[in-house]
């Protein structure tokens, strides 16, 4: 059990939680800085590079509920075993990739197994660390490693696509996983949930329609219009599959996404700031690498030294943040990184930083700054106040947020870059081009700020605590009533 762990082995299992991250997080930061050379070899267009990246979020948003509720039900470690083995051998098939095609599809198994890792491991942390302010600092820890991809992916990344080629990215990945892996099964204890949840094959489908189909239509509609048959009816598609999930999944004894959490002000307001965060930091990597590469004619290796600087102040950040998170609440980190992710959004859309190095580089440390900020308050806030049996789903609600803004940031960013962007001037053009998405990504700067101020006062507090009630309390007569026998 987590309570009779001494506090030397914890951190252990902290460490190797982090781990697991880092190979998530690091895969994706390095593979940003490889996407020119990437681009080159393959003849790939926009499109095609949103897609190696999409592929990726894509799936592991849509499988990261169910990986959540089936580490509950199974046992944490044995899923996040399986995951380690699943994304180590995904990093392989990726290295030998012969095509764009292969590259895509090889992303999507990695993702799978990505799916088992995040969301598990921090049920792990949260059923490892019980005692609030322990896991408010575990969480910042956590939250610190995603700075330690940022810091390392460009400079790694760019490292090894100068020297040896793009394919080297995704060897980093096998010594961290297979050491994870060793060291879970020597030391993390299994768990599980006292009351495990049943399967939601439907719940599932609904969620894979809704985000693939959202996804697709975005990506695709510059090219093939936003008006054509094909985009109305991906999406279409991804309305009626939303509608299904709002009708079918409050029926369920045991939903796979449990629509009483959003109850609570506090754990819908992480959610929303989650994927306008995260879709902030994707659509700004994404702008960066290309412009820096594309544009200014950058190696990978000193384009990634201009991204040190925001990725240097996340890590510094974001334990203060977990710090300030156990002693002050969420609010204050909110508020700084809404207004920090805003203020570096504007340099670049008012202020032309691309064309200034010393604006620009102050538009990559406030960015970092404010990043650096957001993550532990979104993660301790989606499970605080949660039932510890449905931690497990809590976390990967917040992990899907994450990567649903990832998936939508890329989507969007992208789609705006190519239909403003001329393939025969692309460097010419493409700083206009991207000044439309330079404000998108302000813009979800400041909806983290407005909402974070409006989801962690009072009367956000007294909606948590109504929740958490409701979820710990035994299902009534009536409304039990009310909801399917689950198959």
């Amino acid at each position: 059990m987590p309570d009779e762990l001494t506090p030397r082995r914890r951190m252990l299992v902290l460490a190797i939680c982090c781990m697991s991250l880092l190979i998530v997080s690091l895969d994706n930061t390095v593979l940003n800085v490889a996407l020119p050379t990437m681009r080159e070899e393959f003849d790939a267009s926009v499109s095609g590079m949103q897609w190696t990246i999409d592929a990726y979020t894509l799936v592991l948003a849509s499988l990261l509920m169910l990986a959540g509720s089936t580490a509950d039900r199974v046992g944490r470690r044995r899923v996040f075993k399986t995951g380690l083995v699943v994304f180590t051998l995904g990093s392989v098939l990726c290295s030998l990739a012969p095509n764009l095609e292969c590259l895509v599809a090889f992303r999507m198994i990695q993702a799978v197994g990505g799916s088992m890792l995040n969301p598990v491991a921090m049920s792990i942390i949260t059923n490892t660390f019980t005692e609030p302010r322990e896991r408010a600092r575990a969480i910042g820890v956590w939250g610190g490693v995603v700075g330690i991809s940022m810091a390392a992916g460009p400079l790694v990344g760019g490292l090894l696509v100068d020297s040896v080629g793009w394919r080297s990215i995704f060897w980093v990945n096998l010594p961290v996983g297979l050491a994870a892996l060793l060291l879970t099964v020597r030391y993390v204890p299994e768990s599980r949930a006292p009351r495990p949840r049943r399967p939601d094959p439907v719940g599932q489908l609904l969620v894979i329609v809704l985000l693939g189909a959202v996804t697709y239509a975005i990506i695709e509609a510059p090219s093939v219009g936003w008006t054509s048959p094909l985009t109305l009816a991906f999406a279409g598609a991804a309305l009626a599959a939303l509608l299904g999930l709002l009708a079918y999944e409050p029926r369920r004894a045991e939903p796979l996404i449990d629509l009483r959490f959003f109850r609570s002000a506090p754990f819908s307001g992480a959610t929303a700031i989650a994927v306008c965060a995260f879709a902030s930091l994707s659509g700004f990597f994404f702008l960066s690498t290309l412009y820096l590469q594309d544009v200014r004619g950058l190696d990978a290796l000193h384009a990634g030294l201009w991204m040190l600087p925001m990725a240097a102040m996340t890590f510094v950040c974001a334990p203060l943040s977990g710090r300030l998170v156990g002693s002050r609440g969420p609010r204050l980190p909110l508020l700084i990184a809404g207004v920090a992710m805003t203020v570096s959004g504007v340099l670049f859309a008012a202020f032309e930083a691309e064309d200034s190095g010393g604006t620009r580089l102050a538009a990559y440390v406030v960015f970092g700054l404010g990043f650096g900020f957001v993550n532990a308050p979104i993660t301790n806030t989606a499970v605080a106040g949660m039932p510890r049996a449905q931690a497990g789903v809590a976390a990967a609600v917040a992990s899907t947020s994450r990567q649903i803004g990832q998936t939508l940031g890329v989507a969007v960013i992208g789609a705006v870059l190519a239909s403003g962007v001329a393939t025969s001037s692309y460097a010419t053009t493409f700083t206009e081009a991207s000044r439309p998405a330079w404000w998108i990504i302000a813009g979800c700067g400041l909806a983290v700020l407005l909402i974070g101020a409006l989801s962690s006062g009072r009367w956000a507090r007294g909606t948590a605590e109504r929740t958490a009630e409701r979820l710990e309390a035994p299902e009534t007569a009536p409304d039990a009533g009310h909801r399917t026998a689950d198959t």
